[in-house]
């Protein structure tokens, strides 16, 4: 097994945030416990200092995020939190993530910079069917995936199933992931996550692209 310097060289690593937009994890969430969650662990101050250390150590950060139509259209109604978003849609005019909204836009935390990607979605659940996200990290000659974001419940147990499935490695940063309640999200952690991902705290992270300069 490869050490955790050699599993995240900058040479082959990508970030993925996944939907830490205002909008999901901010005042305006769909999900209200979401960012309650988000602000207890600290989530997005520790995304932010991952984010700066890869552009630092060369490590390309791509945001995969939620950008829907403010007409709705092209959205499949066909699970119980895409029908939340619906029936927010009806009852206010929009939803958070809409296309021209803030809530569309990433977290400030971030400090999104220039040579950041973004690749949004405009459907389903998961960051990587239906969008560019593999040709984009295949182009970058990417091989190892860092995954943070939201919410250990989903997003992120798609993400890692679907990135094991396509042949990359999955990195999970623990302390910039979260779940609904945060107890589950400990046990998704523990019970499945870990059997297909290298599970580390941003502090090993960082300390491993130190190790490699």
């Amino acid at each position: 097994m490869p050490t955790l310097a050699e599993l995240v060289d900058p040479g082959h690593t990508t970030v993925v945030t996944m939907e830490l937009q205002k909008g999901i994890v901010g005042d305006d969430a769909l999900l209200p416990a979401l960012p309650v969650a988000v602000r207890e662990v600290g989530l997005l101050g520790t995304a932010g200092m991952v984010c700066g250390a890869a552009r630092t150590a060369g490590v390309r950060v791509v945001h995969q995020t939620m950008r829907s139509r403010p007409d709705g259209a092209g959205q499949a109604i066909n699970c119980k939190i895409f029908a939340l978003g619906a029936k927010r849609r009806a009852e206010v005019g929009y939803e958070p993530t809409d296309v021209g909204r803030p809530g569309a836009e990433l977290a400030e935390e971030l400090d999104v910079q220039p040579s950041d990607i973004e690749v949004p979605r405009l459907h389903g659940m998961t960051p990587f069917t239906g969008t560019e996200l593999d040709s984009v990290l295949r182009n970058l000659g990417t091989k190892t995936v860092v995954l943070m974001g939201v919410s250990l419940n989903l997003g992120i147990v798609g993400g890692a199933l679907s990135a094991l499935d396509l042949g990359y490695q999955v990195v999970i940063v623990r302390d910039a992931v979260v779940g609904l309640p945060t107890e589950y999200g400990e046990a998704v952690l523990a019970n499945t996550l870990s059997m297909i991902a290298t599970i580390v705290t941003s502090d090993e992270l960082i300390a491993a692209w130190t190790q490699a300069h």
